[in-house]
This record gives structure tokens, C-alpha cells and sequence, in this order.
């Protein structure tokens, strides 16, 4: 047989011969060093065949980047984990341990509690497991075989598993440990050369709150010490910029149990979300859209008609109605109210596009463990429209949406990328509708030169979509906002608009929610600007501080003439020392700070920066300073 090497070429092989086995027909190196086969583009483990025609390519110890390379090693490191946990803690349970994003973890049922103290020791067992050397063999047995050999070693939850299976099962082993498992792994753990366990936490058995809670590991492991080194740095930088206790330390938001999933916006979080809805309602009204509001209540029948109550209605909150009345539930999308808008009268072309616009309390019934600060809440707001189009407007308004994009983004120094999610196993419509809405937001794409790839079979019910990514200093990447096309709910509420040849048509929806949910976009801010935001979103723009009692006058009548101008200033004139006013402003992240003393005055202000630069400014100085900075919001 012969395989496709990456360079096109052919390597012809005996048949079923496996991955190493290629490898090593290539080189001894390249075979000292793969670590896994990549196989018509998915991994596969080096001791599996491969078959005649098949496009292989090696990843190696030096592809210490590749997220499939690192998939491997941590896969591998998790088993060691295991292993070691087996040693210290006999009798311990063994549930699943998977890799996953920038590391991997363990389930165990352990018989004594374990606490964060005792990770030290565990990982102390990993690193004499790699130094004695491993080497991960592959076996595969009947079902009938596996479920007795992990019943004779009293290992409940892989019998569990094991019983679950279908057809012949792997294990895989290294030193005293055996897993089952699909692989894949190392050939040995020579590769792992720097581990780190990280936390603790509870899980319940598959995710179950009804079944055993079992208590999980969670790890990283890298191909060199100065990655694992930079990871656990990204790691700190993370946990210092973490939005719920910059919420908390910059006064902007507190969360409670009284009202899960709900933040309570402070005075100075409201400057921030006041900020956002500003450049909202600007931009849509520069770019043709109308404001409405619509109800939050609407009867079930509604939500049959728009199709969440089918698809969607184990998220949503229904309302007890009183005898003799219809249930209602609280609506979890603005799009039902927005057709309902649509249907309220008569329309023509002429009328079309109509683009309508709503920032509007939403509440989706997202389940308590899943809850994260501003990130997964229940109580949730878009900067939502829905605009109603004729087919041959599409392509220019999902263009126009795009440009919007890159202006908002923009803003905050972000640079979008996008996802073509396209149509679900579950969905309305026929495939030939889903054809053309699919092609249709492709080719908007294409035409605007905007970076995508496609996600197939995570669109909507109702049609694809396209979603916005974006990735914050730290590097990592988040949703954030999404355009849909929807053929299919204008003519579930059977909206109509009559055409240039007299006939009634069915307008064409595009759902989009540029920025996303509001709430969640204020903690993705917080945390890429670490709380140090622009000036011209900062709570607090400057804050002017009297060096002694004398100094409040003059020091309050420089803040009103700020404030005059449009800018948020505050005077701290406690009777703190200097040094503590001024460190306050610092953990703050106010950007300006002026001091003002006796040998200051409207035409000699010491003026500190957000980062520490100090210089001298007249009052008009500073003043255009503040304006170059404010146009930020709005530079056109």
C-alpha cells in the first residue's frame, strides 16, 4: 500500500502497517520523536494501521505548539497522574480522565478526602514515574473481558463504562496502571518535561448530581519548562484581572445568592454600561435602525409559533397563571415580539429594510453550576436587532453589519473573527432553504475579505449564522457577538409584505447582536484591559486630590470645571496621608490624577498618568489632553 506524505509524495509500506511503522521507513529520528499521526486531517494514535491512499503527517517533540501535540502529551500525563494516585491512595476509584484546553484532569473516588495540600506529593509521584521511564502499550479485548478484569481490580466506574461499549475495547498501560481507553498516546513519557498540578474540585459522576460526587484533579504538562513557565505566568496574569474581583475591588458590580445569576450593577459599573448603550443607540441610529420595546411576557403559544418553546424551552422561565388563564414565560429572545412587531400592519417594498433595534432585559434559565460571573448569567442584555429584508438586500445589509462590526470592535482595540456556523441536526426548513442561507452568509464574507471558518452543525434551529470572535491580551479567544439569517420564522407568524408585482412575499430576518450580551462583554472588558480602561470609558476620568484642608476649594472648583466640560472627576479630600490618596487612585486605575498644592494653580497643575509618567499642565492642556482622548469613543 502506499500513503500521501505532506509534501505529496508517496511512501509505500507493507499492508497494515501502522503509524511508527511509517515513521520509522521514513527515518529513525523522525521515529525516536513522533509523537502522533495526523490522518486525512485527524489524530490517530502511531500504533494503529494505517490504510492504502491515506494523507499522513507526523507531528514530532518539536511541534511543541500544536494543540494535537500537546492533546497527546497531556492525555499521556493525565494516565501518569492516575498511577500515581493509585500508589499513594490504595483503593482509591478510578473514573475518567480526559485532556482538555491548556491542560487535562482526573476523577477519583478517593477513600479518605484529599485536600490541595496533598498535590505536592502526587506530582512529586509524577515526575519519579517519568524519571523511571514509561512506555504505554495498546491491547484490545472483548467487552465481556474488559467488564471482568475491572471488576476482579474493584473498579466500578470503568466496569460502568466498559459495559457501555460497543464492539472491541482498548487499554492502554504504563508501569502498574491500565486504562481503558481509546488513546491517543505517547510511545513514552521521555517527551513530558514539565508538569504542574493546579486545583481541585467536585464532579459528580457523568455530569449527574444524582450520582457519586468525585473529587478531580486538574493538571497541565508541556514539552519544556519555559512553556509551562509562561503558561502558569498567563495563568497569574489571569487571576489578577479576573472581572469578579476587579468588579468588587473597582466598586463596579457584586453578585448575590438573593438573585442568582444576576449581577447588581454599582454606580460606577452603570458609567460603563451607560458607555456601551451610548455607542449603541448612536451607531444604530447613523446606520438606519429604529428603537423599540417590546414585552417581556408573551403566551405560550408565541414561543410554540416562533419554535423555542420546541426547541429552547428547558432554558426558559414560565410564569404560574392565575385559574382559567394561559401560562406565560419570560421571553429569552427579542426576536417573537420583533415578528409580532413586523405583523402589526401592512407593508410594502418600499418599506424595506426595516431594521428594528432593542436593549432588553432577556432571562434564560442557565443551571447554577454553570453560572460565571458576568460571563453565564441568567439575566441577560443584547444590543439585539432584527432586520426585515427583501432576498435582494441581504448581501448588502449583512455587508453593512460587518462594517459596524469592525467600527465597535474597533473601539476597544479588538479585531473580530468569524465562525460560519451552519445548519444543526435539529432545525426547520428544508434543505434547500438552509442551501441557500448558508451560501448567502458565505458570500457575504467573502465579499467584505473578513478571516472565517466554517462550524458545521452549530447554527440555530431556525438558520446558519455567523459569530464573532475575539481574543484579549491574555490570548484567549471569546464569542461575543452573531449575525443569523432566517428564513423560517417570518413564515411561522406568516408575515408578509406585498412586492413590486402586487404579490404578497415573505420577508427574509436577520437576527444580530454585534457586541452580544452586554453583560457578558463587560467581563471580557474588564478583564482585557485588567480594569485600566480608556479614558473615554474609564468610571472615573480623574480625580483631583487637595494636599492639605486649605487646598479643597480651589480643589473642588477645578473638578466643576472639568465637570463643565463634560468629564467625570472626583476630589478625594480625606484626611488620608498623600501617599495613601495617591496610591488609592493607583489601585483605582484612575487615569489622571492632579495634585494640588500650594504651587499649584490654573496655568501650573502636577498631573500623574495611569502608569505613573508625572508632568506640569495648565487647565487648557489638560483640557485638550482629555478631548484627544475622549474622541476615541467616536473618532468619525
Amino acid at each position: 500500500m502506499k500513503v500521501i506524505l505532506p509534501d505529496s509524495s508517496e511512501l509505500e509500506l507493507t499492508d497494515g502497517a501502522t503509524g511508527l511503522e511509517a515513521a520509522r521507513a521514513i527515518g529513525p529520528k523522525l521515529a525516536e520523536q513522533a509523537v502522533l499521526a495526523r490522518v486525512d486531517g485527524t489524530t490517530r494514535d502511531l500504533r494503529l494501521p494505517l490504510a492504502d491512499g491515506e494523507h499522513v503527517q507526523f507531528l514530532t517533540t518539536r511541534d511543541t505548539g500544536d494543540p494535537d501535540a500537546l492533546f497527546v502529551l497531556r492525555h499521556s500525563t493525565a494516565h501518569l497522574l492516575a498511577e500515581a494516585v493509585m500508589r499513594l491512595h490504595p483503593g482509591v476509584k478510578i473514573a475518567i480522565g480526559p485532556p482538555i484546553a491548556d491542560g487535562f484532569y482526573y476523577d477519583f473516588e478517593f477513600p479518605e478526602p484529599i485536600s490541595e495540600a496533598d498535590l505536592d506529593a502526587i506530582e512529586d509521584e509524577i515526575r519519579r514515574e517519568i524519571a523511571e521511564g514509561r512506555e504505554w502499550t495498546r491491547e484490545e479485548l472483548s467487552r465481556d473481558e474488559a467488564i471482568a478484569r475491572f471488576e476482579a481490580e474493584s473498579q466500578p466506574y470503568k466496569v460502568e463504562l466498559a459495559r457501555g461499549a460497543e464492539g472491541a475495547i482498548s487499554l492502554y498501560t504504563q508501569g502498574d496502571f491500565t486504562d481503558l481507553c481509546r488513546g491517543p498516546h505517547l510511545q513514552n513519557a521521555a517527551p513530558i518535561k514539565a508538569v504542574k498540578l493546579t486545583s481541585l474540585a467536585g464532579a459528580y459522576w457523568r455530569g449527574d448530581e444524582n450520582n457519586t460526587q468525585l473529587t478531580r484533579i486538574y493538571g497541565t504538562a508541556f514539552y519544556s519548562q519555559a512553556n509551562l513557565d509562561a503558561h502558569l505566568e498567563r495563568l497569574e496574569q489571569a487571576r489578577a484581572r479576573d472581572h469578579r474581583r476587579l468588579g468588587t475591588q473597582l466598586d463596579l458590580f457584586h453578585l448575590s445568592d438573593h438573585s442568582p445569576g444576576s449581577p447588581f450593577w454599582h454606580p460606577k459599573g452603570m458609567v460603563l454600561w451607560n458607555a456601551l448603550e451610548d455607542l449603541r443607540r448612536r451607531e444604530n441610529a447613523r446606520r438606519g435602525y429604529v428603537e423599540v420595546k417590546t414585552p417581556l411576557l408573551y403566551d405560550v403559544q408565541t414561543y410554540i409559533t416562533s419554535g423555542h418553546y420546541d426547541n429552547y424551552r428547558e432554558n426558559m422561565f414560565f410564569v404560574q397563571p392565575h385559574e382559567g388563564e394561559e401560562p406565560l414565560a419570560l421571553k429569552p429572545m427579542n426576536c417573537p415580539g420583533h415578528m409580532l412587531l413586523f405583523g402589526s400592519q401592512l407593508r410594502s417594498y418600499r418599506d424595506l429594510p426595516i431594521r428594528y433595534a432593542e436593549s432588553s432585559t432577556l432571562h434564560r434559565d442557565e443551571r447554577g453550576g454553570t453560572l460565571h460571573g458576568l460571563l453565564r448569567v441568567k439575566h441577560i442584555t443584547q444590543d439585539d436587532a432584527h432586520v426585515f429584508v427583501t432576498e435582494e438586500q441581504i448581501q448588502d445589509e449583512i455587508a453593512a453589519m460587518i462594517d459596524y462590526v469592525d467600527y465597535l470592535y474597533d473601539r476597544f482595540g479588538l479585531t473580530p473573527r468569524a465562525e460560519l456556523s451552519t445548519r444543526p441536526e435539529n432545525r426547520l426548513g428544508t434543505d434547500a432553504q438552509w442551501d441557500h442561507a448558508e451560501a448567502a452568509l458565505e458570500a457575504a464574507l467573502q465579499r467584505h475579505g473578513l478571516d472565517y471558518v466554517i462550524s458545521p452543525g452549530e447554527g440555530t434551529f431556525y438558520g446558519p449564522k455567523i459569530d464573532l470572535h475575539m481574543t484579549d491580551v491574555l490570548g484567549r479567544s471569546w464569542q461575543m457577538g452573531t449575525v443569523q439569517l432566517d428564513y423560517q420564522m417570518p413564515v411561522q407568524f406568516g408575515l408578509t409584505y406585498m412586492g413590486a408585482d402586487n404579490r404578497e412575499h415573505s420577508p427574509v430576518v436577520i437576527h444580530r447582536a454585534l457586541l452580544g450580551s452586554l453583560e457578558r462583554f463587560m467581563g471580557i472588558l474588564i478583564e482585557h484591559y485588567g480594569g485600566a480602561f480608556p479614558f473615554w470609558l474609564a468610571p472615573v476620568q480623574a480625580r483631583v486630590i487637595p494636599v492639605g484642608e486649605g487646598h479643597r476649594a480651589a480643589a473642588g472648583a477645578l473638578r466643576d470645571r472639568f465637570a463643565g466640560e463634560g468629564y467625570r472627576v472626583e476630589v478625594d479630600d480625606r484626611d488620608d496621608t498623600l501617599g495613601k490618596r495617591i496610591r488609592d487612585a493607583e489601585l483605582e486605575k484612575v487615569p489622571f490624577v492632579v495634585v494640588y498644592g500650594d504651587r499649584e494653580s490654573d496655568d501650573a497643575l502636577a498631573v500623574r498618568e495611569r502608569g505613573g509618567e508625572q508632568s506640569t499642565a495648565s487647565v487648557g492642556e489638560l483640557l485638550d489632553r482629555f478631548r484627544e482622548l475622549a474622541a476615541a469613543a467616536d473618532p468619525s
